[in-house]
């Protein structure tokens, strides 16, 4: 069996589909890893490195991807129609495509898979159950999102985040709010803790209450019914009414005037990102002070946010950094390649080395797109 991995080619990503470490797995599970040349620079990984692991070096990605019947992205095949290479031509009919597809984004890639015979599996749908965490790659990558995010407001601060007391006087910690405690923000909360800030964050789901006051961060919520009852099954938030909307925003508006940092973590798969600071909200802020939105490529949680750039609206500046995790591409590569050798590691064959899909497993039926020239997952039918 013949394992492919091009460089990736859209904006802004520097990471990898696998690291050394992964590809000695492949090898001894009784794979062969074809990697293009160049493949790993952004993450710091030489080609030396790759080959030294037992990986061989394709001098381009046509050669690397020809003929294998497994091919391992991080992000979604480049297009024609998005001014690159139509990466999808260079995948055999039957090779089983795996990465981060961005399905409900990008449904008509979806259909060309299926056309094209691909058998295609997104890993952000990786189903919440436990035996899965370990493939988990949206808790891998932002974990990663929500630590940078501290970093890169703190960079932008023009204070420090701790107190200090000093012969000449003392400096009041930075007052830091995190919107959103998912993965990405419950590392932000312990990042901006271990600077020395005082943190607040707010969520809409109640277990997010205790997980937020054991990091030692104040929880900023309106406990009503509906907040009782605001988390789905699968563990995500899940859209609030708008009365109950109205009750929180009033609630944050009051809190945001006192202030620092704002970083805003609040996704919905699928749907654009909820607006959680609003333009008058960010003209009560303090001069000086800072947001990063962690949603701005979903349409972002504060409207004046810019995707790609770092603009100054009304005394604040608000941080809008593309794909947070290949800023930190080095450790994102090392965590993302482990999720997809444990995803991967279920379809081979102990005896036979090739692939067998398992579709009766729940983790494969929850990130399946396509298979036998059909779309396949519940979500994009019909």
């Amino acid at each position: 069996m013949k394992i492919g991995v091009a460089k990736e080619r859209r904006p802004h990503e520097a990471r990898v589909a696998v690291s050394p470490d992964t590809v000695k797995k492949y090898v001894g599970l009784g794979a062969s890893v074809a990697i293009e040349t160049g493949a790993g620079a952004g993450a710091n990984i030489p080609d030396e490195v790759f080959k030294a692991a037992g990986a061989e070096i394709a001098p381009d990605e046509a050669a690397a991807l020809k003929d294998a019947d497994l091919v391992l992205k991080v992000q979604r095949p480049l297009t024609a129609a998005e001014g690159g290479p139509d990466e999808l031509t260079l995948l055999k009919p039957g090779a089983v495509l795996v990465g981060i597809l961005s399905p409900h984004g990008a449904k008509d890639q979806v259909q060309q898979y299926a056309a094209k015979g691909v058998t295609a599996f997104a890993m952000e749908l990786m189903p919440r159950i436990t035996r899965a965490q370990v493939m988990d790659v949206l808790s891998s990558q932002s974990n990663l999102a929500g630590y940078k995010a501290v970093i890169d407001a703190a960079a932008e601060f023009g204070r420090a985040f701790p107190m200090m007391m000093t012969a000449a006087g003392t400096i009041a910690p930075a007052r830091v709010l995190v919107m959103g405690a998912g993965v990405a923000g419950l590392q932000a909360i312990a990042t901006a803790r271990r600077l020395g800030a005082i943190v607040s964050a707010t969520d809409v789901r109640p277990a997010a209450k205790e997980q937020v006051e054991s990091l030692g961060a104040t929880f900023v919520a309106v406990m009503d019914e509906e907040f009782k009852q605001a988390e789905t099954a699968g563990g995500y938030a899940k859209e609030m009414s708008d009365a109950y909307k109205a009750k929180q925003a009033a609630l944050t508006a009051e809190t945001i005037k006192k202030q620092d940092v704002v970083i805003t973590t609040a996704l919905i798969p699928g749907r654009k990102a909820p607006v959680l600071v609003s333009e008058e909200m960010v003209k009560t802020m303090k001069p000086g002070s800072v947001i990063v939105d962690l949603a701005v490529e979903q349409g972002g949680n504060c409207p004046l946010a810019e995707p790609g750039k770092v603009v100054v609206k009304h005394g604040v500046k608000i941080v809008g950094h593309l794909n947070l995790p290949s800023r930190l591409a080095a450790d994102a590569t090392s965590l993302y390649a482990r999720n997809l050798l444990a995803f991967v590691s279920l379809m081979i064959d102990k005896e036979t080395k090739g692939l067998k899909i398992d579709w009766e497993d729940e983790i494969m039926k929850g990130t399946g797109l396509t298979r036998d020239g059909k779309v396949v997952h519940p979500a994009l039918v019909g």
